[in-house]
């Protein structure tokens, strides 16, 4: 047991986990959320409920540094929910906002959940990091046509004057090396320049010369909380995957996989068919498991019956993933629920009331991805 569990963590491509662990903590110590923040604020100017696409967009751009959801919650919930409640929002709507947007996160690259997706999948990390960017640009753009709507109907409030271009120019300059991470990271991997590890140790880089020279906020007091909070959450991570590794052996010893696939087969060999099932099923399992645990219990389990169908494993990381963030905004475990309600002070059955309108363009997304394949595999096997 104890030599399959240290195995299971000994892993080239798991390293960027805990490294992407550290670079999100790190970029929300040393000033780079606020000043995404700030500059995405200026330009929306008196746009009706423009403080909540700014929280959508801000989630989008920050996703493109952190690679998980609770770091998004974390590092800019707080900015977010602080500014819209200031402007005349009500506590619960900027929580919940805040928190569906996150689910951007580990869709768009780079992304925890599918680097250990792929290491489990025996798929390529790149190729599934890139396949994120399509379905994340779409999860952007269906929540805030959403939140246009509502703006309109629930008369959102608005900035009390327009800024001119010469405070949006200042915003944009100070911001302008924070806006630069994302764009050096996601290019670093299209172009194939950087490996998802390699990416994350760039960021951690990255992060530290901005906080330290050019922002000028990080001190070495925040530098050695930053390495603690890092190897708590890292620790916990860990030992859920090297616990998993003893589960996924039991379940190869007794063959569940290919009973899996023969009772999924049985049902239909139709991919589309197969991938609704799949979808109510993780979504059930979004609800009551932790993502990595479930990512690690059903990928041994999923991929192989799926793949017999016809279904191609990077589609499937991507609706797999998908669910399982929208499952952590399901009780009874929605870890973003509770953490977006520690951020905020308001009690999480308030959020949930208030989150139930925004799981529609979420469901929308997922619906999309699942049934249009090309959405997810388009992009990367247009660059490889």
């Amino acid at each position: 047991i104890a030599h399959r569990m240290g195995n299971a963590v000994n892993s080239f491509p798991l390293l960027a986990v805990p490294v992407f662990i550290f670079a999100g903590c790190l970029l929300n110590t040393s000033g780079i959320t606020l000043r995404i923040f700030d500059f995405a604020k200026l330009l929306v100017g008196p746009i009706r409920g423009g403080l909540a696409q700014v929280n959508v967009v801000a989630s989008l751009i920050f996703s493109g540094i952190s690679g998980a959801a609770l770091a998004d919650i974390g590092g800019l919930g707080q900015i977010e929910i602080k500014a819209m409640e200031e402007q005349g929002y009500k506590s619960e709507s900027a929580a919940s906002i805040t928190a569906a947007s996150a689910t951007i996160g580990p869709i768009f690259p780079p992304s925890i959940p599918l680097i250990i997706y792929g290491t489990v999948a025996e798929v390529s990390a790149v190729k599934l990091l890139i396949a994120g960017i399509v379905p994340g640009l779409l999860i952007t753009f269906l929540l805030m046509l959403q939140i246009g709507y509502f703006a309109r109907k629930y008369s959102f409030p608005a900035e009390s004057r327009a800024y001119n271009v010469k405070e949006v120019f200042h915003a944009f300059r100070k911001a302008l090396p924070a806006l630069l991470a994302p764009v050096i990271l996601v290019g670093g991997l299209l172009s194939g320049f950087f490996s998802p590890t390699e990416v994350a140790a760039v960021t951690v880089f990255y992060g530290l010369i901005l906080g330290k020279f050019i922002y000028k906020e990080l001190t070495w007091q925040q530098l050695i909380e930053v390495g603690r909070q890092s190897i708590r959450q890292t620790a916990n991570i860990m030992f859920i995957i090297s616990s998993a590794a003893i589960f996924a052996f039991v379940l190869t010893v007794e063959q569940v996989h290919v009973q899996m696939a023969d009772m999924l087969l049985g049902i239909s060999k139709n991919p589309v068919i197969l991938l609704l099932i799949v979808n109510l099923m993780l979504l059930v399992v979004g609800m009551i498991m932790e993502t990595i645990a479930a990512i690690l219990v059903l990928t041994p389990l999923l991929v192989p019956a799926l793949s017999q169908a016809g279904v191609d494993p990077i589609h499937l990381g991507i609706v797999m993933v998908l669910n399982l963030m929208i499952g952590l905004l399901t009780p009874p475990v929605g870890m973003s629920l509770y953490m977006v309600s520690i951020v905020s002070e308001v009690p999480v059955e308030k959020i949930i009331r208030a989150i139930l309108p925004y799981f529609l363009p979420l469901i929308l997304s997922l619906i999309i991805v699942t049934l249009f394949p090309m959405i997810s595999i388009w992009l990367p096997g247009l660059l490889f």
